[in-house]
């Protein structure tokens, strides 16, 4: 059974940088479409960036679009996402997640993936970017 765990989270001063982890294990990660997506209490969860199987396309969110960047290492089975330039409204647990057959979502102002694709989740780690 895939399995995704997060790492990394933390408290960063605005400005600063971070970087999650999502690892994957009971499956192959090749074979699967990652997204990163964060949510806030009383909010809606955000999909903020994804990329597919073979980690050359990446997505992103307008709300991180130039400071955040995804990355896939299929042979070490982890998804990275490095988060730049951090704002206190990037304050949110993220979560990754896993998709076979994973769609993009296009509009007229941004491409991501689509959210219901996803089926498989990771249990989240708290990013809190507060001075």
């Amino acid at each position: 059974q895939l399995q995704l765990v997060e790492s990394g989270g933390g408290s960063v001063q605005p400005g600063g940088s971070m970087r999650l982890s999502c690892v994957v294990s009971g499956g192959t990660l090749r074979d699967y479409a990652i997204g990163w997506f964060r949510q806030t209490p009383g909010k809606e969860r955000e999909e903020i960036s994804c990329t597919d199987r073979t980690g050359l396309l990446k997505l992103y969110a307008n709300s991180v679009k130039g400071r955040f960047t995804i990355s896939k290492d299929n042979v070490n089975k982890a998804v990275y996402l490095q988060m730049d330039n951090l704002r206190p409204e990037d304050t949110a647990v993220y979560s990754c997640a896993a998709g076979l057959n994973v769609n993009q979502r296009v509009t007229n102002t941004e491409n991501l993936c689509v959210e219901r694709d996803f089926t498989t989740w990771g249990q989240g780690t708290q990013i809190t970017v507060s001075s």
